[in-house]
């Protein structure tokens, strides 16, 4: 089927008490491994692109490949841009034909932050095309921005950020952090369930890569609706590559390093569908 919004799989997982998995693809064989696990779980699904990735493979690439391979499936798919790091860019995704787009001011004052998110969402909205906005900084590195992991989102700031910018979801800080954790993570799980209480649209989590699956499924029932997976997924595409190198060190065919990739994508990927709920959704 053609490309669908997030909104309604979001506003779908809100009522149903689960959550969307969200999973970052760099290349073809990704996008076709996420959606493969999505058709045998019956999931909806969001395959996202960051700023880098963009960069590295532009932005009609991506949309060209998701779209073909969508068109093929029989679950929802969207693509959504994430991290997207200006109005420009997040603008661009959306004439390449991007579902939904995230604008990340969280590094940006409150005000500022509330301005470039307000100024995205009166172009998407437009466009019929939801957009996700970040509050409260979710610390680690996501592409060149670094963040510390101290400053949590705040219920009150919450519900006026959404009041007054009219996004459709929010990814809010509970202790997550992008890319591996160092130690464990200490998560503030009962932040969820406040901003919840205050917050009408579905709430975000990103920095999933590295929680245990009991932090994932409680989150989930506390409210997040969609969770990010980023990290991990590169490592199991990568590990499975070093892998078939160290068997059979004479191996060329990118083809065959793109096999392993896919089918290590493809179990990791139902794993986390699993734990969000959202398997059997579709």
């Amino acid at each position: 089927m053609p490309l669908v919004t997030s909104e309604q799989m979001l506003l779908d997982a809100q009522k149903g008490g689960y959550a969307v998995g969200a999973f970052n693809v760099e290349n073809m064989e990704m996008v076709k491994a996420v959606i493969a696990a999505a058709e045998e779980l019956r999931a909806p699904v969001m395959l996202q692109t960051t700023p880098s990735t963009v960069k590295y493979g532009t932005l009609e690439t991506y949309f060209g490949i998701v779209a073909a391979e969508a068109e093929k499936a029989t679950v929802p798919v969207c693509l959504h841009l994430d991290h997207g790091s200006s109005f420009e860019l997040a603008v661009q995704a959306i004439k390449a034909g991007y579902t939904s787009v995230m604008i990340d001011g969280s590094h940006e004052s409150f005000e500022d932050n509330i301005a470039v998110s307000r100024k995205v969402v009166d172009v998407a909205k437009a466009c019929g095309i939801p957009v996700e906005a970040e509050l409260g900084k979710v610390g680690g590195k996501e592409d060149d921005l670094e963040a510390e992991a101290d400053t949590n989102t705040d219920p009150a700031e919450a519900k006026e950020f959404v009041e007054r910018t009219g996004v459709s979801s929010l990814a809010i800080a509970i202790g997550t952090a992008h890319g591996f954790y160092a130690g464990t993570p200490v998560l503030d799980k009962e932040r969820v369930s406040e901003i919840k209480k205050v917050v009408s649209v579905p709430l975000v989590l990103h920095g999933a890569s590295g929680l245990s699956d009991e932090d994932v499924r409680e989150c989930v029932q506390r409210g997040m609706c969609k969770v990010n997976f980023a990290t991990e997924l590169r490592v199991a595409y990568t590990d499975a590559g070093k892998k078939l190198l160290e068997e059979k060190p004479d191996t060329f065919d990118p083809k065959k390093f793109g096999t392993v990739g896919m089918e290590a994508v493809k179990k990791l990927v139902m794993e986390r569908m699993k734990v969000c709920g959202c398997d059997h959704k579709a």
